[in-house]
């Protein structure tokens, strides 16, 4: 089960990240890691932002969708993930987004900075 859980999410961020590739954005890593979470796609848009996506993936929206999985605790695990990015790679940007991208029943949308955190610190 959790093989076919992952072989779907590994579509759900291909299709996101050639989304974002049409859209101009420059896919800087995938599946960055860290002790404190992970963060799905990590690109760069034209103005130099540095924009941490996270990808969901859902049949329905029954239950909320993908955008209502991304709550507090996953916004806060994410900042950190980000920061701790920016922390390693030391990569220089004018700004820094933090977005979403929800794939249901096969319909892609893009939020745009999705969620912001205050006080990140890097």
């Amino acid at each position: 089960m959790f093989s076919f859980l992952r072989r779907q999410g590994n579509k759900a961020e291909e299709q996101a990240a050639a989304y974002l590739k049409e859209k101009g954005y420059k896919i800087l890593e995938r599946n960055f890691s860290c002790r404190v979470g992970e963060i799905d796609i990590i690109a760069q848009d034209k103005q130099n932002t540095i924009v941490f996506v996270e990808v969901k993936q859902r049949k329905t929206n029954l239950f909320g969708g993908g955008l209502a999985a991304v709550n507090k605790a996953k916004q806060k695990r994410i900042t950190l993930t980000a920061a701790a990015y920016i922390k390693k790679t030391k990569i220089s940007y004018t700004a820094l987004r933090f977005d979403i991208i929800t794939i249901t029943a096969g319909v892609l949308q893009h939020y745009e900075n999705a969620f912001s955190v205050n006080n990140l610190t890097i």
